[in-house]
């Protein structure tokens, strides 16, 4: 069995695959599509981020998107297996409505991390491990630098461009 700091640094790798994929295929990266996204995104671009970049990183804080999904998948499956993933994801749907949130990224993010957490739970990790992995993620793109952060989600937006 891997050491708990391993399987916190592969579990922090695979949500941010998992949630930095969904959210650039479903186009957060091209546009503002919340309230307050194109307002984050102009701040970070002034400071020598890159715009889509921002956009993507305003989109995450201004609804509920697949980086929360996945956070809120991990603690629901923690705390109620599979069902309490898929209710959470019933809950993000709501909030993306709530917030006039066109897309399904967050749905998505937190239907795909049940799953996830749940399988790697079957491989001897726990569901804590996602969700101290998902903080990590999390914070990687949103606290370390907004500056290099956007600039490398507007990388992975041009790949898909």
């Amino acid at each position: 069995m891997l050491a708990e700091g391993l399987r916190i640094l592969i579990a922090a790798c695979v949500c941010w695959l998992n949630f930095v994929t969904i959210d650039v295929f479903f186009g957060l990266p091209k546009e503002g599509g919340v309230c307050g996204a194109t307002a984050i995104a102009q701040e970070i671009e002034k400071k020598g981020g890159a715009l889509h970049g921002g956009y993507m990183m305003g989109n995450i804080v201004s609804s509920p998107d697949a980086s929360a999904g996945t956070l809120l998948a991990s603690c629901a499956v923690y705390a109620a297996g599979i069902p309490g993933g898929l209710f959470t994801a019933l809950l993000v749907y709501i909030g993306n409505r709530i917030c006039y949130d066109p897309g399904y990224a967050g749905t998505t993010g937190t239907i795909t991390a049940t799953f996830i957490v749940y399988g790697f739970t079957q491989i001897g990790f726990s569901a804590s491990d996602f969700i101290a992995g998902m903080v990590i993620a999390i914070l990687t793109i949103q606290g370390l630098s907004h500056v290099h952060a956007s600039r490398l989600l507007a990388t992975f937006w041009r790949w898909r461009s």
